[in-house]
């Protein structure tokens, strides 16, 4: 058969002759075009059935993607504290497992309707059974209104520990969602950030949460701890910050403050201890107690 005819029965316009093999006989066109727009018809219904179970089949993923190897589909940059927000509250709201947060700013005076929200949230992820911890700046000791937040927290069931060494923000949320800040899009808004939700990405995130967590103090020594100690919480972290080689400006920049407030720190801790110098200071802090304090 060449392929002239093969195009004539494709179009259904001849069909084999059975008395005859290999001879045809001719159709009439009017059959030949009602047969075809049968077939087109029914090939377009199997089309749209198909692409009708797409969303049932791709729903399935909540389903899966628990047990899959492969990470998922990675991260998403969410340009403004809004869009952060917007996104991390209702997985923070519906989490049983975990919600660990590391949030390592400076305290500073907020609004109490949103600190009472923010305590809420947390009591309601404990009632569900979810562990919740969070790890703060150790200066929050000094600032009244964090302190206050932060025990109404611990009463509520939340884990809450404090480190004097800079660590990395982030909030992790049943093992499945981290929210990281943005060191990637430049000249972004502050406070935006990444909604990581790769299953390795994750995982290796909340190890080093972890890491930081067992080498932080629990909030609830720091009342016997820091009592009678010499040096605020603040000042540590800049001795911290000296000690491992830095500058006063560098430490400054480090730790989030004005050079000057790091001056005003040494300059009070000089007076405390009556010693004229910094290098006096560094002195007894390379041998003080004080220094396995938060």
């Amino acid at each position: 058969m060449n392929a002239s005819v093969d195009a004539l029965v494709d179009l259904q316009l001849v069909e084999g002759d059975p008395y005859r093999p290999g001879h045809y006989i001719a159709r009439d066109p009017r059959a030949a075009a009602q047969d075809l727009m049968s077939d087109a018809l029914a090939a377009l219904h199997r089309t749209v059935d198909r692409i009708s179970q797409i969303p049932t089949v791709e729903a399935l993923a909540a389903d899966y993607d628990p047990h899959r190897w492969y990470g998922g589909p990675g991260s998403e940059y969410l340009g403004t504290p809004a869009l952060m927000n917007a996104r991390i509250l209702p997985l923070t709201d519906g989490a049983t497992l975990e919600v660990y947060s590391a949030q390592p700013g400076e305290p500073a005076d907020r609004d109490p309707e949103i600190l009472r929200v923010g305590a809420e949230r947390t009591a309601a992820a404990c009632r569900r059974g979810a562990r919740v911890r969070s790890l703060y700046n150790s200066h929050a000791w000094d600032h009244e209104q964090t302190r206050a937040h932060i025990d109404s927290l611990i009463e509520a069931g939340a884990e809450i520990r404090v480190l004097g060494a800079t660590f990395p923000r982030m909030v992790i949320l049943d093992q499945m969602h981290l929210f990281i800040d943005n060191l990637v899009v430049q000249d972004a808004a502050t406070h935006s950030g990444w909604h990581v939700s790769d299953r390795s990405a994750v995982m290796w995130a909340r190890l080093v949460f972890d890491l930081i967590w067992d080498r932080s103090m629990p909030w609830q020594s720091l009342s016997g701890a820091t009592g009678a100690a010499v040096t605020t919480a603040r000042q540590r972290a800049i001795l911290q910050q000296l000690e491992a080689g830095h500058s006063q400006q560098q430490a400054a920049t480090r730790l989030g403050l004005a050079e000057r407030t790091v001056t005003k720190e040494l300059a009070l801790l000089r007076e405390r201890l009556a010693m004229r110098t910094l290098y006096q200071v560094m002195a007894w802090w390379g041998q003080s107690p004080e220094r396995d304090l938060p």
